[in-house]
């Protein structure tokens, strides 16, 4: 790549970030130690920031240094902190799904059959199926410990929906108590898995 058109590709690059980052070019050069003149002359592409620069520049947008130097045509890159929080609101749309639904179920039930006396199993089984949501995203991001976290309150949440609902059908004359024994092996085991997996990792 030619030393002006790699001029030009961190130009755009500084200039996109400092945006994304609601920062002027004063704002930045204080950051940095330079002026703004400075700053205004690599976002033209008349100049290149020496090597030190361009890593103070990633750590201050939250990206990588190849992604300060590369054109991407394909593939808006974005700071780290704006992944984060942008997954963060899908995640948590994706689980105000799952109670919109349960929300819809329980008046649905209440329209359709008011002498239902177990509507609110509608919000009980909202709890699994947001662990299961967050479980996948967790999964798609590489989120170890809220997959963990998730894991283990589906787990719980199951064996209570199971419980209360037993409880519910039967009138409580049913002591089942003894279910939640089965929470305990499940639990060790995903503990356990995820602690051989970090190992495995470590060895490599």
């Amino acid at each position: 790549m030619e030393e002006t058109i790699l001029a030009e590709v961190i130009g755009k690059n500084i200039t996109r970030l400092r945006k994304l980052a609601n920062m002027t070019q004063l704002e930045l050069a204080e950051k940095l130690n330079y002026s703004d003149k400075s700053i205004s002359k690599w976002e033209q592409g008349n100049g290149i920031p020496d090597v030190r620069i361009l890593v103070q520049l990633a750590e201050l947008f939250g990206v990588t240094l190849d992604d300060l130097v590369h054109e991407h045509v394909d593939k808006e890159v974005l700071p780290k902190s704006t992944k984060r929080r942008n997954r963060f609101v899908i995640t948590l749309c994706s689980v105000g799904l799952c109670w919109c639904a349960a929300v819809v179920c329980f008046v649905l039930m209440g329209l359709l059959g008011p002498e239902l006396r177990y509507k609110w199993l509608a919000f009980l089984f909202a709890v699994p199926a947001s662990a299961i949501v967050v479980l996948v995203f967790s999964c798609i991001w590489h989120w170890k410990w809220i997959r963990i976290i998730s894991i283990s309150v589906l787990i719980w949440t199951v064996i209570g929906c199971v419980y209360l609902v037993i409880l519910a059908l039967t009138g409580g004359t049913q002591n089942l108590w003894f279910l939640f024994l089965i929470g305990i092996p499940l639990q060790l085991l995903t503990l356990v898995y995820f602690m051989w997996r970090r190992g495995v990792r470590f060895k490599r």
